[in-house]
């Protein structure tokens, strides 16, 4: 009987554990990761994660301010604009 859970290839996927694990991990270094598809791939993610320096809570705490700085500056395509809106408070509506 085949697991509905497991991979296209078969393997079974990540354990829950392994995910929080790896999610931890990669904010205490500051870095990101790719989703593993499988255990074994879980488990090769998290002894990289494993081998590289922590980073400090300030420059965790720094980089996050940064990254909002420089988010709340950008002017993204998401961001509503005077020219797209109409009145003010509860009657404000599209144009």
């Amino acid at each position: 009987m085949s697991d509905s859970r497991q991979a296209s290839n078969g393997a079974p996927p990540p354990t829950p554990r392994q995910m929080r694990y790896l999610r931890d991990l990669a904010m205490q270094r500051g870095e990101s990761f790719a989703v593993p598809r499988t255990r074994a791939e879980a488990r090769a993610q998290i002894d990289r994660l494993k081998r590289r320096r922590r980073s400090s809570r300030v420059e965790r705490r720094i980089e996050r301010d940064q990254l909002s700085r420089e988010m709340a500056t950008r002017g993204d395509a998401a961001s509503v604009r005077d020219s797209e809106i109409v009145g003010y408070g509860s009657n404000c509506q599209w144009r």
